[in-house]
């Protein structure tokens, strides 16, 4: 049974692929007429990493997971922030998926040619579940380390606003203050402000465009307002020292609050442990009394 279900699983498998690669989906005409209206995108303002035995291992895969739609706009945004290119990620997906298929019904084929086999239900309900947690962890783990990221960098640009608010209050130019206040820092996040200044110097494009173009790669909110204020202090003559300074109080008070929210969690975590180990205590403790009053009775 296990033989059977493992050459259902390939054939449809196969005849997905096969009808994925023949009939492929056609965009409607309204992304056409769309795509033909819309500017093309900037590059991305920081690279991506290339290649690894995952590529190698899932990329024959990859095509038919672009074919249905992914990765997803979500998705993308995460990857953008991680650094991470989508054909890696996809081939992670795939691997990931086949192995989680493929492995439990190894397993049981083993285990039935050593004279103990399992009930067919066992290695395909094994299979189907490993394979989808295959398939949704590379999303889970990518969404979890932009969220790190995407923290770390409000915590930066907060300092950030800071160190324009004194530059401006020297009497530097907005221009200046933006790109001396980024050559300060030395970490990803100054780097990321450093390279989208660099790029709108070298393009001839104001900085805002270029911060407010980061801002919705990184998908930080704070950073699109940022660009909007300055915007209007670069065209408008809007005094913006007062709001800068307003806001990077705000963006501290907010790093505060969810630094002691985190805090709070992982000491209501901690207790957990402590209470499993005193009932563990008391079941050691109280358990040959009870034997001996079952015995007894």
């Amino acid at each position: 049974m296990t033989v059977l279900a493992l050459l259902g699983a390939g054939t449809g498998l196969g005849l997905w692929a096969l009808t994925a690669w023949l009939v492929p989906p056609r965009p409607s005409l309204a992304d056409l007429t769309a795509r033909l209206n819309t500017t093309p995108t900037p590059p991305p303002l920081f690279p991506t990493e290339t290649g690894g035995w995952v590529a190698r291992l899932g990329s024959p895969f990859v095509h038919f997971l672009r074919a249905v739609g992914l990765p997803t706009r979500t998705a993308v945004q995460d990857l953008a922030v991680t650094e991470r290119s989508h054909h890696i990620h996809l081939a992670e997906k795939a691997a990931l998926t086949l192995t989680g298929l493929l492995l439990p019904a190894a397993l049981g084929t083993l285990l039935a040619l050593a004279g103990r086999p399992l009930s067919w239900p066992v290695p395909v309900a094994a299979s189907f579940t490993a394979a989808t947690v295959g398939f949704f962890l590379p999303d889970l783990t990518v969404h979890a380390e932009a969220e790190r990221r995407r923290t770390a960098f409000r915590h930066a640009l907060g300092a950030y606003l800071s160190l324009i608010h004194i530059l401006l209050a020297g009497g530097v130019g907005i221009e200046g203050a933006l790109t001396d206040a980024a050559r300060v820092g030395n970490g990803r996040s100054f780097r990321h402000l450093q390279r989208a200044l660099t790029t709108a110097r070298l393009t001839r494009t104001t900085p805002w465009t270029a911060l407010a173009h980061l801002g919705a790669e990184l998908h930080v909110n704070e950073l699109t307002e940022l660009a909007a204020a300055l915007s209007l202090a670069g065209t408008e003559g809007a005094k913006v020292r007062a709001s800068l300074a307003a806001k990077a109080d705000a963006m501290r008070r907010r790093g505060a609050t969810e630094a002691e929210g985190k805090a709070n969690e992982a000491t209501e975590r901690m207790a957990v442990p402590a209470v499993l180990m005193a009932f563990g205590f008391i079941v050691f403790v109280f358990y040959p009394a009870l034997i001996q009053i079952t015995n007894a009775l």
